[in-house]
């Protein structure tokens, strides 16, 4: 199992998600070795510092890496997924917002075949503590947009809980070109393309507050993005699984 997390200004909550994701897997032998891969996105406090202060248990490594500047979200994940060696790549979040405990739940969903994607709309009642109404709008409204994609079937895109074949996502590392927060829609859209089915699966989730997301900014940058992968794909411009020219 490789394990990435993008992290911008995550010195306080990084150390203990590390610790807490490797203690988890240090209990599931079949998930070992794994490895756990922190992208430090050109933070301007001492996140990689701090992140490199964690022990994981016997069975997992750590292993940070170092944006030299703020590039996005996008640009940490491309870069945490070219450096996995796993079978299987979960993408999560500085702050854990999905417990590292609901893996089995997409590990299960994964086992058939393409990518498993945690979800907040799938079975509401796992939200434990919920995101204020405006960003619950705001992630209602970016959906509606996403629709026109071939991902009508997704209810929640956006959760940062993911788990990908890994030679999907080490694949998907090459073709992937958006560095803002919509990646997650070009990541999804490019293994539909590809003919790897995308399973949303309903996980506990709360609310983190200091959230990197800025309503007014990234909303419009996200839906920029967006209109871009929906012209890629209407212009038959996305990317050919590497390796197969289709």
């Amino acid at each position: 199992m490789s394990v990435v997390i993008p992290a911008f200004n995550e010195s306080e909550r990084l150390p203990p998600t590390i610790a807490r994701i490797g203690g988890y897997l240090a209990d599931k032998p079949d998930w070992l070795p794994a490895e756990i891969i922190v992208v430090d996105d050109g933070s301007s406090d001492d996140t990689a510092a701090a992140a490199k202060t964690v022990d994981v248990p016997a069975g997992s490594r750590l292993e940070v890496f170092v944006h030299a500047e703020n590039r996005g979200k996008g640009a940490a994940v491309r870069t945490g997924f070219a450096r996995t060696t796993g079978d299987w790549v979960l993408l999560t979040d500085a702050d854990l917002s999905a417990p590292i405990a609901e893996l089995p739940k997409l590990a299960r969903a994964a086992a058939e075949g393409g990518v498993a994607v945690g979800s907040r709309s799938v079975e509401r009642h796992l939200i434990e503590n919920p995101q204020p109404w405006y960003r619950d709008l705001m992630g209602r409204s970016f959906n509606l947009a996403v629709r026109t994609l071939g991902l009508a079937d997704l209810g929640d895109t956006q959760c940062g809980f993911k788990l990908f074949p890994g030679d999907l996502a080490r694949s998907l590392s090459s073709a992937q070109k958006l560095d803002g927060f919509a990646f997650d829609v070009e990541l999804l859209v490019l293994a539909r393309h590809w003919g790897f089915p995308v399973h949303e699966v309903g996980v506990r989730w709360q609310h983190v507050e200091a959230s990197r997301v800025q309503a007014v900014r990234h909303s419009s940058q996200m839906l920029r993005d967006v209109l871009r992968i929906w012209m890629w794909r209407a212009s038959s411009r996305l990317p050919a699984l590497p390796g197969t020219g289709s």
